[in-house]
């Protein structure tokens, strides 16, 4: 594979500065199906992140727009109702935000927009809280806090807001509104305002002020409580102490964080201040705490990440006090945002900043398990290319950048040439910038370079590129055409072109999906007509189960399409949601473009059965444009719900894409079902997925079943290493040129290659379920999944992941005690016994303890001759130690057990940030004699040609940071 290192592309990412998990810790309960995360950056998008039980993944992208920010984030939920059998339907998940203004905007999960807004006569708001569930005090440990006027509780979650100029709001969330309640204090002067707020209980609010002090308000009589100050600022600094941040612990203990870098604690009846550590040599910004209040969290200017434990005094009867335990710098600049989750086997904090990257670390692990970095860079790539014109798009915000590279094609054609640096070098052709204030949701590029259309959350716009009438001068024009109405001024989530330019693609947070019918010039490909006929795609309306009920709290938002794919011919079309669930339509007939001329078609006449086809068109949902009709597929009912949600779909590419017309005339066939030949629709009906639990099925979409490949190579046949990997795959690139079948799978920090032509070759042995024969079908016995924990090579027993990242080996263990003991029994050491330290998992595991029963075919033989051991440069390694493995961008011998020169699978993390990978060069100029080609190297260059476009943190143009004492990198 040819490959090209590009960073050229600017693609900037923006500072994180808010983060919410949509639920309250619960250590009793296991961890939600809905459980998100939610991250508010500094250019107003949200991501909303999936933890997954530590398989986190980005879900969907609330794009935000010109001019806007999001400084605070929180989740409400509606209070339970009552469905007709009686049960308990959770309540609605409700996201709120702010952003330097005088307005809290609510968002459509779905349709990825703003849902209302509450704006009132204060100014701008610098702070929100949300009031928090009175079932979550019900069982506090020191119910007493909780005020008799608390009785009977009401059935709806507050939101207080503060204000620069002082100002305290209540809004109140009540029946689906967003609407004023009341006001509890006013501006008192200009020094007054509010930093920081939180909730004390459900009628108590502790606000954090920019003058030195500290207030407690009690929002049902709207008097104050108490005011706690400060002092004066430090010596030959600011006058002024900044409370920058507020927590509450479940026993009432106020903990803050300020401009002096201290954190103080505060007695939650007396509000007298108990204890000051000076943890931090700059800004404490954000503080986070434990569901048992056992455990804190601190991060600020100085990119400390600093964990405080609750200790006993040495003396007898000596109080509990607050200690440091440790800190690391897991962040690279200012830490703006925490947040904490826990439950029973799930217990992480997360923090974001200036740096742009998301830290997931273990807080019940914490010194027990590695922390992780989750990509800054979207998870679906904003990437696209023409490769017979070397054309790469990427869009951003509100602007999209397009650019030529030079093709080693070309370097192929001048080996005794010398190519100048203008030539080598990419060259930008245009930059577009999309009018409004919405930022951009989609964008698509036509395999030809020919059509560019950008969706935003409010409108779709469709442009030509065309090439300019100069010769000598670089760059393209960029001409807007005209849409119709209906499609022009809806807004689209997602969009894309077929293959073969012809059909544009839309789909919303509603599940509509539509397809547009463009017209092209056959000479000049330049666009002539957009169909003013719109074809309305229904999805199945399978049920989801308990699945649904689970997850009920997030209303419609699973069934929000994130996935879609074209077959190569742009015959079939594939669609896949959060949930899992997958429709296919397959498009009838042949193009009659005499109906776009205004023609009268030579077979139509008003013969009944024409006007019976057509009128069976219209029940299916479909309607006939150009000849042509999108219908369901009738068999995609039966393939298979997903278990997560799929991050890679896409069809494979058929080596020789038969396009063959059926006998006779065009206009007698465009009505028949399936004018093309059955296997010229099902030689391009192989649907890759690959979903975030990286597991890896292909689809026959006409036979509604797993291919022969997918039955042979199971995911678990999959190489464990790549299985592992806890950064979630990006997309794919296909190789199918010449004798090759090869997936080129990637994440932001690798990159994976599997021959599909052969079957998968596991790195380690594979066990089986054991089968019975029924009717000659080997399935696997039912039976439930046992409860054993695992163990490790030592044979002692293995805790569970808590969400973050693995288990640190022993000898890698930098404090505290080791996981074994030494246990020996008598006066002789005779009798030597490991014992573990460890807590034993949780018998209730949050796993899935579903009856195994499925389809199974009978266990391939292991083709191992190295006892299971994984292979590296020659060196062997035990199965399951693949952390110290070397990865070498050379190393061809990783897929063990395979012989000869062309492994089955290979990998490499040599790349870094990886943006998104596209393929680039003229297919049609890739012949045989071209790909054998021997340069001046005396090596053959074979294979697809892909650009790499990395976006290192490094190349990021972020503000300066805070340099203090102890630098070592300034």
């Amino acid at each position: 594979m040819e490959i090209h290192r590009c960073r050229f592309v600017p693609y900037q990412t923006s500072a994180i500065n808010a983060l919410a998990f949509s639920h309250t810790s619960n250590p009793k309960i296991a961890t939600p199906k809905a459980l998100r995360l939610a991250v508010g950056r500094a250019n107003g998008d949200i991501e909303i992140w999936n933890p997954s039980k530590g398989d986190w993944f980005q879900e969907s992208i609330l794009r935000g727009g010109k001019g806007r920010t999001i400084e605070g984030l929180v989740w409400t939920q509606d209070v339970e109702a009552k469905s007709e059998s009686g049960n308990n339907l959770p309540g609605k998940l409700r996201l709120f935000s702010i952003g330097y203004s005088s307005q809290v905007t609510e968002w459509d999960l779905a349709l990825g927009k703003p849902l209302q807004h509450s704006a009132g006569n204060y100014g701008e708001i610098w702070c929100l809280c949300a009031q928090p569930k009175w079932q979550n005090f019900q069982d506090a440990q020191n119910p007493s806090t909780i005020s008799a006027s608390e009785s009977p509780p009401p059935q709806n979650q507050l939101l207080a807001i503060g204000c620069a100029d002082g100002t305290l709001i209540l809004l109140s969330t009540e029946d689906g509104e967003l609407r004023y309640m009341r006001t509890l204090a006013r501006s008192s002067g200009k020094k007054s305002r509010i930093l920081s707020m939180t909730f004390q209980n459900r009628s108590v609010l502790v606000l954090g002020y920019a003058d030195s002090t500290m207030r407690v308000f009690d929002t049902a009589s709207g008097q104050q409580i108490r005011s706690m100050s400060f002092g004066a600022g430090p010596k030959n600094g600011p006058s002024e102490i900044l409370v920058w941040c507020i927590k509450c612990l479940p026993d009432g203990t106020i903990v803050s964080g300020d401009s002096t870098g201290e954190v103080r604690f505060w007695d939650g009846k007396s509000y007298t201040l108990l204890q000051r550590i000076a943890s931090h040599v700059a800004d404490v910004l954000d503080i986070a705490v434990s569901a048992d209040g056992e455990a804190i969290v601190s991060g600020g200017m100085d990119r400390r990440t600093t964990l405080y434990r609750h200790t006993v005094g040495h003396r007898k009867g000596g109080r509990r006090s607050w200690a440091e335990i440790f800190h690391k710098r897991l962040h690279s600049h200012d830490i703006k945002a925490t947040a904490t989750f826990e439950a029973r086997n799930f217990s992480v904090m997360v923090s974001g900043g200036l740096d742009t990257v998301l830290i997931v670390a273990p807080l019940r692990e914490f010194g027990n398990e590695n922390h992780r970095s989750l990509s800054n860079l979207p998870n679906l790539p904003p990437l696209q290319s023409a490769p017979s014109k070397n054309m790469i798009m990427c869009w951003w915000e509100r602007e999209v950048g397009i650019w030529r590279v030079s093709s080693s094609q070309k370097w192929h054609s001048q080996i005794d040439e010398t190519l100048t640096s203008s030539e080598s070098e990419p060259t930008l052709l245009a930059k577009i910038i999309i009018r409004g204030d919405e930022n951009i949701t989609s964008a698509s590029m036509t395999a030809g370079g020919d059509m560019l259309a950008v969706a935003t959350s409010s409108e779709v716009k469709l442009f030509a590129l065309l090439p300019r009438r100069s010769g000598t001068e670089e760059g393209i024009k960029v001409k807007k055409m005209n849409l119709p109405s209906s499609v022009a001024e809806t807004g689209a989530r997602l969009i894309q072109f077929s293959p073969d330019s012809k059909w544009l693609l839309t789909t919303r947070g509603d599940s509509s999906i539509e397809l547009h019918r463009i017209t092209l010039d056959t000479d000049s490909r330049i666009i002539q007509t957009v169909s003013s006929e719109t074809i309305n795609l229904t999805r199945s309306g399978r049920s989801m189960g308990f699945r649904s009920f689970q997850q009920g709290a997030l209303g419609s938002y699973d069934r929000l399409i994130n996935r879609a794919a074209f077959s190569t011919n742009s015959r079939i079309l594939s669609v896949c949601d959060l949930s899992g669930v997958m429709d296919s339509w397959v498009l009838d007939g042949v193009e009659d473009l005499t109906e776009a001329r205004g023609e009268e078609p030579a077979s139509r006449s008003s013969s009944a059965s024409s006007d019976s086809d057509d009128s069976s068109g219209e029940e299916n949902g479909s309607k006939m444009v150009l000849g042509q009709r999108w219908t369901r597929n009738p068999l995609t009912s039966l393939l298979p719900q997903l278990r997560s949600a799929a991050l890679v779909f896409a069809f494979r590419p058929s080596k020789n894409v038969p396009l063959a017309l059926t006998n006779g005339n065009a206009n007698d066939a465009k009505n028949r079902h399936h004018p093309y030949s059955s296997d010229s629709l099902e030689a391009d009906d192989r649907l890759f997925v690959l979903t975030c639990k990286h597991e890896i099925y292909e689809f026959n979409v006409l036979s509604g079943k797993l291919s022969d490949w997918s039955r042979r190579n199971p995911s678990s046949s999959f190489p464990k290493e790549f299985r592992l990997i806890k950064d979630r795959v990006m997309g794919v690139v296909w190789d199918v040129r010449a004798d090759k079948e090869r997936a080129w799978l990637f994440g932001s920090e690798w990159l994976w290659m599997f021959d599909l032509s052969r079957d998968v070759l596991a790195s380690e042995t594979k066990s089986f379920p054991k089968t019975k024969q029924v009717n000659g079908v080997a399935e696997v016995l039912r039976r439930k999944r046992k409860r054993e924990p695992t163990l490790s090579e030592d044979g002692q027993k293995k805790a569970d992941n808590s969400g973050a990242g693995s288990k640190i080996p022993d000898h890698r263990l930098d404090r505290g005690f080791s996981r074994n003991t030494l246990k020996t029994v008598g006066a002789e050491f005779d009798q030597v016994q490991h014992i573990s330290l460890e807590r034993e998992p949780s018998p209730d595991s949050d796993d899935d303890s579903d009856h195994v029963s499925q389809s199974f075919l009978p266990p391939m033989e292991s083709r191992t001759d190295t006892g299971g051991e994984v292979q590296s440069n020659g060196r062997s390694y035990p199965p399951g130690d693949t952390d110290d493995i070397p990865s070498t961008d050379a190393d061809l011998d990783i897929a063990s057990k395979c012989s000869g020169s062309n492994p089955s699978h290979w990998h490499t993390y040599k790349y870094r940030s990886i943006l998104g990978i596209v393929c680039i060069g003229d297919e049609d100029s890739n012949t045989e004699q071209f790909l054998q080609a021997e340069t001046k190297d005396g090596k053959n260059h074979f294979g697809v040609e892909v650009a790499i476009v990395e976006r290192p943190i490094w190349d990021l143009d972020l503000p300066p940071r805070y340099s203090g004492d102890q630098e070592w990198n300034k």
